[in-house]
């Protein structure tokens, strides 16, 4: 919760600038801070889909929920206040998600060779 204000407060930061000054570097350097935040949150984001991950291998529920997904999509149109558009936003989430499909798919089915990775197609985790 406390990211979430801070990334807020990083937010309101971001517009106040616009009323001032702001060469290149103090731009990046703004962008540096909101992408320790935005590390911050998907950490926090991957976390809550490893445990997910941990409820659905107990569960035997499957990684892949289109009717979630749906849902998540639904909710960041929503929110989206721009600039960015909603097409570039649906694919920087379509990633978002993948990477944490990845995540609940090591949960329920973890590596079991040292260095070894698991592709989509060595476990079937929707049976």
């Amino acid at each position: 919760m406390a990211t979430l204000l801070s990334f807020r407060s990083s937010c309101y930061a971001i517009y106040q600038d616009l009323h001032e000054a702001m060469d290149i570097a103090d731009w990046r350097k703004k962008i540096d801070e909101l992408d320790r935040h935005l590390v911050e949150l998907l950490n926090a984001r991957a976390l809550a889909a490893h445990e997910i991950g941990k409820l659905k291998r107990n569960t035997r529920m499957p990684i892949y929920e289109p009717e979630r997904e749906k849902r998540i999509f639904e909710n960041i149109f929503r929110a989206n206040r721009g600039p960015l558009p909603d097409g570039e936003l649906r694919q920087v989430y379509e990633r978002i998600i993948d990477v944490m499909r990845n995540i609940q798919k090591n949960e329920i089915a973890p590596q079991t060779e040292a260095g070894g990775k698991h592709t989509e197609f060595d476990v079937e985790v929707n049976d």
